[in-house]
């Protein structure tokens, strides 16, 4: 063979390659390979900034001591009252927004006309999208002072406020992901409960309710996430006292909340400096874990409801 028709041939094929290559398969892989490597990123860029705190602080001591003090003459970089002040916010918010998000998806899914669910739905979606500084700025000051008569405190600004403006924002994840699921569960569960003699409330709780389960948890895990991983709601009205919280009524200091106040004012290179990317560090493993958590729920729910749907052509 010449070696022009050898050439020609190769041009041929690298043609034939290029055409067979689907342009909008292409971007889309690019796409999700990106975000992939974006949180690779984030999460090569704590590792590296936390490694040199652990040099000089010991890891255990950093899990364990019940002391945030960076500033002081001896420092000390104790997690604990951080870690437990955002679980006190975080479960609080949960034991508000679980029920009312729970029982708001019953509603619009099996109980509520067409007309009010399309205007509730808007509403819902409205909600998730106000900004957290306009929330906070409402517990701050029409929320807080409430707490604080109803209390008897001096001021409102603590672990409840927190809670509760953490819940109203968990609530859009909640009712959306739980609704969804409500509504994926099979018509003829529903006839079958019916003809068996139960009425509409043994239906939702004892046939609906449990056979949307791993949906409504998904939700449940989700709107975890949002609530942990919230600042500038938690910064406004928690307080901001970095030690170790006794009730709800103290003023708090969260993980994100210590990040937010103190890395703009700390030393480049210094190991405060370093240990906020460590609670940085702390703070991502267990927003991820949550959410690994709630996307492995959502795909046992999506495999659940395409086999039912199956069934019901069969």
């Amino acid at each position: 063979m010449s070696p022009t028709i050898e050439t020609a041939t190769k041009i041929k094929s690298r043609r034939s390659l290029i055409s067979k290559i689907d342009p909008a398969r292409l971007f889309f892989t690019l796409s999700g390979a990106s975000v992939i490597f974006i949180l690779l990123g984030i999460f090569y860029l704590l590792i590296i900034n936390s490694v040199p705190f652990f040099k000089e602080y010991n890891f255990f001591e950093f899990l364990t001591s019940t002391r945030w003090n960076p500033t002081s003459s001896t420092p000390g970089y104790g997690i604990v009252p951080l870690l437990i002040s955002s679980l006190y916010v975080t479960i609080g918010s949960m034991i508000i927004s679980i029920p009312i998000g729970i029982g708001a998806a019953l509603y619009l899914s099996e109980t509520a006309p067409n007309r009010i669910r399309e205007i509730l739905k808007p509403v819902i979606e409205i909600l998730a999208s106000i900004p957290s500084v306009v929330i906070g700025f409402l517990g701050l000051v029409a929320l807080g002072p409430v707490i604080a008569a109803l209390t008897g405190k001096s001021s409102g600004i603590n672990a409840v406020n927190g809670s509760i403006l953490l819940a109203i924002m968990a609530l859009p994840t909640i009712i959306s992901l739980s609704e969804d699921s409500l509504r994926s569960v099979p018509d003829s569960f529903r006839e079958a409960s019916y003809a068996l003699g139960a009425n509409k409330w043994e239906t939702m709780v004892k046939v609906i309710l449990p056979s949307a389960k791993s949906g409504i948890f998904a939700g449940v895990m989700l709107g975890l996430g949002r609530a942990i991983g919230e600042t500038m709601t938690v910064l406004m009205v928690c307080g901001n006292a970095p030690h170790m919280p006794s009730s709800f009524l103290d003023s708090i200091r969260t993980l994100t909340a210590t990040i937010a106040i103190e890395l703009g004012e700390v030393d480049f290179g210094s190991t405060h400096y370093h240990g906020l990317f460590a609670v940085g560090c702390i703070l991502f493993i267990i927003t991820f874990i949550i959410n690994l958590a709630a996307d492995i729920v959502l795909r046992r729910q999506h495999s659940y409801s395409k086999s039912s749907r199956k069934a019901k052509a069969k």
